[in-house]
């Protein structure tokens, strides 16, 4: 009892730690600089033309429209050629098929600082610079984090579906897309779900990579609202809580396949 006790009031302090910047975010939004001090969660008038006043400030609406685009077609190339590449390294037989694969979980070691140069170059080789194609591209064709994620799901699937399918005439591609992946939703949603967020927050790159606002992305409209000597933080906070909202919408919709996906599975397979 005192364990189970112990190990709630431990999930509750993480949760509360987790809490606390987003609930502080919400309050700052609906106060003006001179409550932002008051300890008051919400204000006796609370400001919700701040958030108005985000919209006026920067072409919020068509920053959050980009970078839906870009999560919704980068998400999708991920999910594809990972699980197409993880089906090939889980199922089919190949020479140096292991030894290729270490290879590729290996560049997981390579911080991402390093590679940004290099993107970088190749972007304006192929004049991509302040396009979205920048956006888009060098996140299509999948990783290696995916690429694994997926071959651990694929290897929990017994081998007699592969083999019905072979005895039913199917190809290869017919036994990757028509049986096996259908078996995987929890793990097309994790894979689906990590990369959605990841792009939705990325800053380091578009930061590099675009100029205009017609192609920026939410988190750099938090950068234009940013002044150099001054910041009017409730507006900052109230573009901040306006851009985490999709993301709690889709772990909304999605947790219950997320959630399954990690407990049934988990990254290391059944």
């Amino acid at each position: 009892m005192t364990a189970g006790l112990l190990t709630y009031l431990a999930l509750i302090l993480v949760a509360w730690c987790a809490l606390v910047p987003i609930l502080w975010s919400v309050s700052a939004s609906l106060k003006t600089d001179g409550q932002l001090t008051d300890i008051a969660p919400l204000p006796s008038r609370p400001q919700w033309s701040n958030y108005r006043e985000a919209f006026d400030s920067i072409p919020l609406g068509r920053m959050l429209l980009n970078t839906v685009l870009y999560a919704a077609c980068v998400t999708a190339g991920q999910v594809f050629f990972c699980s197409l590449a993880g089906y090939a390294f889980a199922r089919l037989r190949f020479p140096g098929r292991e030894f290729l694969f270490i290879g590729y979980l290996a560049t997981l070691m390579v911080p991402l600082t390093v590679t940004v140069i290099p993107q970088f170059l190749l972007m304006r080789a192929f004049g991509w610079i302040d396009t979205p194609w920048s956006m888009i591209v060098p996140g299509l064709f999948g990783n290696a984090f995916g690429t694994y994620l997926m071959r651990q799901f694929f290897r929990t699937l017994p081998r007699e579906l592969e083999e019905a399918a072979i005895i039913d005439g199917c190809t290869p591609w017919q036994t990757y897309w028509r049986v096996l992946l259908p078996h995987i939703k929890p793990a097309v949603m994790v894979l689906a779900v990590l990369t959605w967020i990841t792009v939705w927050n990325d800053f380091l790159w578009p930061l590099i990579m675009i100029q205009r606002d017609e192609y920026a992305t939410a988190t750099l409209g938090l950068i234009r609202l940013q002044g150099q000597y001054t910041t009017n933080w409730p507006l900052l906070m109230a573009a901040a809580t306006v851009i985490l909202l999709p993301l709690l919408l889709i772990y909304a919709v999605a947790q219950r396949a997320f959630i399954r996906g990690i407990a049934l599975y988990g990254l290391g397979g059944r």
